[in-house]
């Protein structure tokens, strides 16, 4: 019946938001993975290039299955780019390379949001996975027992710190793609109308990044929604 219940409602921006922005990724992505770049670089190509420009040596980069499953891990200092990201020599392929090389730049310069989220993945992640069973036992005990609803603050205090996960996400993947775009423009990796291109599967990507803090926020509205509909 939880999901059932009219609080429900309250998520239905969020889901339809969520829905056009992976659209939109989809759409940029098919678009430009089809259309080559001039100099027929690749996406190992142009995150080895711009790592070297910037003095960065110590990053592997690796090749993983699936699509738009590319990485970047501080601690392993790993770029792990999908086939057709590494191995093309899309547009596409190109920017979101860039795009990962940006995290690594993130990375070597010390940039201070990335290391707030990478200090709170941990604390978020089990913050996350903890509220939802916490406030669920909390909302079916509260009919009967004063502790359902010491239950259901509780996940909502733990939700609401997994929020932060999302919050500082947004300008980390929004620098990541502005140096991405900087880079392969200072270093005359692709040709101007090629970085259009490189724009406008960035702004798409990071659309599902505004799309996931929605839903997230969303959902703490309806916590609260039900939390109150107990007292």
């Amino acid at each position: 019946m939880f999901f059932l219940d009219p609080t429900f409602l309250i998520l239905i921006p969020g889901i339809i938001i969520t829905f056009i922005a992976q659209m939109m990724v989809n759409n940029a992505y098919s678009k430009y993975s089809r259309i080559g770049t001039k100099n027929g670089i690749t996406g190992a190509q142009t995150a080895s290039e711009i790592m070297r420009q910037h003095g960065l040596y110590d990053v592997r980069i690796k090749q993983i299955p699936g699509e738009l499953s590319d990485n970047y891990n501080p601690r392993s200092h790993e770029m792990s780019l999908s086939s057709p990201v590494m191995n093309g020599n899309s547009i596409a392929s190109v920017g979101i390379a860039a795009h990962e090389t940006g995290h690594a730049l993130q990375h070597q310069e010390g940039y201070f949001p990335i290391k707030i989220r990478n200090a709170i993945v941990p604390v978020c992640g089990f913050c996350s996975t903890a509220s939802w069973p916490l406030f669920l036992i909390g909302l079916f005990l509260s009919r009967s027992s004063q502790i359902g609803f010491y239950l259901m603050d509780a996940g909502i205090i733990l939700f609401s710190v997994a929020l932060l996960f999302y919050l500082i996400t947004l300008p980390v993947e929004f620098n990541a793609s502005k140096r991405a775009v900087k880079a392969i423009r200072e270093q005359n990796l692709l040709e101007e109308d090629e970085i259009a291109g490189v724009k406008k599967v960035l702004t798409a990507a990071a659309l599902t990044y505004v799309a996931s803090m929605l839903m997230a926020l969303l959902n703490l509205v309806r916590l609260l929604a039900l939390r109150g509909s107990r007292q």
